[in-house]
């Protein structure tokens, strides 16, 4: 059996003009001010002298909510907010900084700001240093060159899992500190204030 998806069914149903069934309506304006309580009917003449319709927003309540609103209007403006509140809730990432135990100060530069980066944009950086042949004779290389980046990103991060030796990698999670960036953030305002 093939299943087919409609892409329809994650829409929302509004019952708009004669299909609301219920007798007495709570009535809202286009911009979502209260008119009261009305008749099913008073409510669909005021819709009709307006050149609008009236959709039913909120159905179980009591009575139910109804808006007179122009019914492809309101449906861009649902489908807005929906975007809206995408751009909003966006998931942090975990991105990760590959870092060679005997690499050099300027490769680690570039890399501690490339994690800075993932940082400032929300998202978790796992640090991972990668011992390849016979470098793993020497893990305390890894943890110094482990250490030197987490001291350059104390500044705007919190460790979240404590470094630890995985088969030829050692690995540590740091994520963004808020209350670091905020402290930050309110420094550069009085010094700016200040000049």
């Amino acid at each position: 059996m093939i299943k087919r998806f409609n892409r329809q069914n994650d829409r929302k149903f509004y019952r708009t003009n004669e299909r609301i069934f219920a007798s007495s309506l709570r009535v809202l304006d286009s911009e979502g001010k209260q008119i009261g309580v009305l008749s099913k009917a008073e409510a669909l003449e005021m819709a009709r002298n307006q050149g609008v319709d009236l959709v039913e927003i909120a159905p179980l309540a009591k009575p139910p909510v109804t808006k007179i609103i122009d019914f492809k209007k309101f449906l861009y403006q649902e489908e807005k907010k929906k975007r809206e509140e995408k751009k909003k809730s966006k998931a942090s990432d975990t991105k990760e900084v590959r870092l060679g135990p005997f690499m050099s100060g300027n490769d680690l530069l570039v890399m501690t700001k490339r994690a800075r980066d993932f940082l400032e944009q929300g998202d978790k950086v796992k640090l991972v240093v990668f011992f390849s042949g016979r470098q793993i004779t020497h893990p305390e290389f890894g943890h110094k060159i482990l250490d030197k980046a987490l001291e350059n990103l104390s500044d705007i991060s919190k460790l979240d899992r404590e470094r630890r030796l995985e088969g030829r990698k050692l690995i540590a999670l740091i994520s963004p500190d808020k209350k670091k960036n905020n402290e930050k953030t309110q420094d550069q305002k009085i010094s700016i204030q200040e000049i």
